[in-house]
């Protein structure tokens, strides 16, 4: 997995009107959790760019006043109307335990099936995954270069090594639909 590094600061005071003075100049209340104790931080408002509005997943080397923490993003809250990011929880990652992440679905190959007219349905963009840090992927393949029409894949058709898919086996990940096309060719056929 990727690291971003973040810096920020503690935040010394907590609560609505500081939270909103703290927005206004450009800064996002954070939470730290999981460790010994949990923090209050502000971040700058772009460092969250590259981390947040990105289908990749990555883990964050947080630097807050000179200590340093590994964590990934457990939540963010945006504002309801204006979309604007309000607030970061982060959960530190402690070496030997392991962490649950959402990752990112990459479909690789050319299915026989969508080259016949069938349409390739993408039902997940990402599975949820527990595993340790060093275990867990940027990414996870699916291979569709043998699904005909009306195939799919299942979670439980997945296999990854030293990680645990969490997600429900018989969820559909991505499947090869059939076109009114493919269907009035096989009649003309018969």
């Amino acid at each position: 997995m990727q690291s971003v590094s973040v810096s920020g600061s503690l935040r010394k005071n907590v609560g609505k009107k500081d939270a909103k003075k703290q927005r206004n100049q450009g800064f996002i209340p954070c939470v730290l959790y999981g460790g010994e104790k949990q923090m209050p931080l502000l971040v700058e408002e772009k460092s969250f760019i590259k981390l947040i509005y990105t289908p990749e997943v990555y883990y964050v080397d947080l630097d807050i006043e000179g200590d340093k923490y590994k964590a990934i993003v457990q939540e963010t809250q945006f504002h309801p109307v204006t979309d604007q990011l309000l607030h970061v929880d982060f959960l530190q990652i402690i070496d030997g335990k392991p962490v649950t992440i959402d990752i990112p679905l990459r479909i690789t190959g050319n299915s026989p099936g969508v080259m016949r007219g069938g349409k390739l349905s993408k039902r997940v963009r990402k599975l949820k995954v527990k595993g340790l840090l060093e275990h867990i992927p940027e990414n996870i393949t699916v291979d569709i270069s043998q699904m005909d029409i009306l195939d799919s894949i299942l979670v439980e058709n997945i296999k990854q090594e030293n990680i645990t898919i969490i997600d429900n086996p018989s969820k559909v990940i991505v499947t090869i639909l059939s076109s009114r096309n493919v269907e009035e060719v096989a009649k003309e056929a018969e």
